[in-house]
């Protein structure tokens, strides 16, 4: 399964650092906030941090999709 987190789900958080998330811990990087500043419908994949052990949940923002325009918007 790949989940995909916008700024909405992520609870629009305004500062990086490590956040409590739905199944786990989610680490916001600025460059990630940046990109949901100027993308407010981007969609970043979550993936498990390779660093966290099997029983770990920490998970970071990976690559991140643009939604479409709404029709009539360019």
């Amino acid at each position: 399964m790949v989940d995909k987190v916008t700024w909405q789900r992520a609870g629009r958080v305004t500062e990086p650092g490590r956040y409590m998330y739905r199944f786990g811990w989610l680490t916001v990087t600025a460059d990630d906030i940046k990109i949901w500043e100027q993308y407010p419908e981007a969609a970043f994949t979550l993936v498990k941090k390779p660093s966290a052990g099997p029983d770990s949940d920490e998970y970071h923002l990976g690559a991140f999709e643009l939604s479409p325009p709404p029709p009539g918007e360019h």
